[in-house]
């Protein structure tokens, strides 16, 4: 009685296959990549010299480990820091370097709060053990601080809010001088002065 033989199955091209499919599912699929914090941090000056600042051009935040936020001594909720930034920032009760007054500020002038708005330096002090998202969210509010302030300022110049003109110069491959001129005046009005001290164990 004969045997029948089974039919050879021909693997010759599934080598072909597999590598196709692996190059389809490398093109196709998207992974998620950690942006981090856009920050640049400041050089460190090459000689020693003092800066004289005034105590009340100072907004002190204060992060503890228990991710509380103390502003200038007095215990603030998350949700209230960004209204107490711009009023800070936005106070214009003095004079900037060149002895002119903020004339473009919109603040209650309070004598014991900042000067002006190249003048108000706003620093940040988180404990070793706070939270990361509770520091990430003390950053963006304070950031969103300033462009509340930039939008509100660009809006009265040139009817078009900072954002809008940050991507319209963005869209134009950062090679349009003229937003690039009004960008650079409403930085200037407004100066992101935020600062991170030292972290303390």
């Amino acid at each position: 009685m004969s045997r029948k033989e089974s039919p050879e199955i021909n693997a010759g091209s599934m080598a072909d296959i597999a590598f196709l499919l692996l190059i389809f599912f490398l093109v196709t699929t998207t992974m998620n990549v950690d942006s981090g914090i856009m920050r640049k941090i400041s050089k460190k000056p090459i000689d020693n010299y003092v800066i004289d600042i005034k105590e009340k051009n100072i907004l002190e935040v204060n992060i503890n480990l228990n991710n509380e936020l103390f502003v200038d001594g007095n215990i603030v909720k998350l949700e209230n820091l960004k209204e107490i930034a711009i009023n800070f920032i936005d106070n214009g009760a003095g004079l900037d370097s060149n002895n002119k007054p903020c004339t473009w500020c919109k603040g209650n002038q309070i004598e014991s709060s900042s000067d002006h708005p190249s003048k108000a330096l706003i620093s940040v002090n988180a404990d070793r053990n706070t939270n990361y998202e509770t520091y990430i969210a003390v950053l963006d509010n304070l950031n969103s601080a300033y462009t509340h302030l930039r939008n509100k300022l660009s809006v009265e110049f040139y009817n078009q809010n900072y954002t809008s003109l940050l991507e319209n110069f963005k869209k134009s491959n950062n090679n349009n001088k003229l937003i690039e001129a009004k960008i650079n005046l409403i930085r200037e009005k407004y100066p992101l002065l935020l600062f991170d001290v030292e972290i303390k164990n």
